[in-house]
This record gives C-alpha cells, sequence and structure tokens, in this order.
C-alpha cells in the first residue's frame, strides 16, 4: 500500500488527467463545471478504495469488507470508467463519475507494487518492487508523468517542450 501522502499526490495527478479528457471529450452540462468537477473527483477518488471499505454508518468505524479486496478489484474501476467515458458529454453525471474512476484506478497502480496487490480480475495480482510505503516518490512521478502526458497532448495539442519553446519565442 502506498502512503495517505502518495494517494493524494497521485489524485491530484488523476484529477488533472480526468479534467484534460473531460475538456477535450466534453463534460454534459456546463463545460467548466464538468472539467471541476471531474478533477475533484479524481482526487477523491484516488483515496476512495480505502475509505469505501470503512463503515461509516457504525460508531466503531470498523472494516465492513476485508481490506484490498472488493472496492480495490480493478475490473469494477475500469468499468466505471468505461461507463463514464462513453456517457461523457451525454450526461451532466458523467464527468464526476469519470473523475472518480481515474483517481480509483490511479489509486490500484499506485497499490499494485507492493507485495500485496490487488485484485484486478479474478485473484490478487503484485508486481512484488517494494515493500509498503517505500518508494512512493516513484509512484508519484509516474502519476505526474501520466499527468503531464495526457495534459500537453489535449491543452498544448501535442507540442512539446522544445517545440513549445519555438512557438513561443517572440522576435
Amino acid at each position: 500500500m502506498a502512503s495517505s501522502k502518495a494517494h493524494h499526490a497521485t489524485g491530484f495527478a488523476a484529477g488533472v488527467i480526468a479534467a484534460a479528457i473531460v475538456a477535450r471529450i466534453g463534460g454534459g452540462g456546463s463545460f467548466h463545471l464538468g472539467v471541476l468537477l471531474s478533477f475533484i473527483t479524481g482526487v477523491a477518488g484516488s483515496t476512495a478504495p480505502d475509505w469505501l471499505e470503512v463503515a461509516w454508518w457504525s460508531r466503531a468505524r470498523r472494516l465492513w469488507i476485508t481490506h484490498r479486496t472488493l472496492t480495490h478489484w480493478g475490473v469494477a474501476w475500469l468499468a466505471l470508467l468505461a461507463v463514464s467515458y462513453h456517457w461523457l458529454g451525454h450526461s451532466v453525471y458523467a464527468a464526476p463519475a469519470f473523475g472518480f474512476a481515474c483517481g480509483g484506478l490511479m489509486h490500484l497502480f499506485a497499490d499494485w507494487p507492493n507485495p500485496l496487490g490487488v485484485p484486478w480480475v479474478a485473484g490478487r495480482h503484485s508486481l512484488n518492487l517494494w515493500n509498503s510505503g517505500h518508494c512512493d516518490l516513484i509512484v508519484v512521478a509516474a502519476s505526474w508523468a501520466a499527468a503531464w502526458f495526457v495534459g500537453q497532448h489535449v491543452w498544448l495539442h501535442g507540442v512539446h517542450g522544445i517545440s513549445l519553446l519555438q512557438h513561443l519565442r517572440i522576435g
């Protein structure tokens, strides 16, 4: 499991990715509201697999489901991503759902390298790269690299850094 700080940092990257895609496709309803909601729910979704396990309706606030089972199931998060992507531009609920799914998947990607792994399809799978809480910087850097890649293709129309400097050159 990545640390809480790593999940939050990767969540902001997931929010940027979701907002960029919603901006490109169309958010349904008010364009700017859809982009904003996809960003916010992307950040919230990045911690969702963990807080969805907590029985918030009870005083004890214990887990109602075993950690890294149903709430960490990759198929469900991928299905939410695919369905919400399909409805982008057609439903006002699609943009926030898409952001939430992006955040949830980012959470799974952050948890995947440690030995406990995540249940992608049927059983748990682990990349077995490091123990929980270690190498968070790698996970955060990779998530922000993905956010840069998606964002620059959407907002900068694929113009890379050096080409961008040539376009911005004055004189």
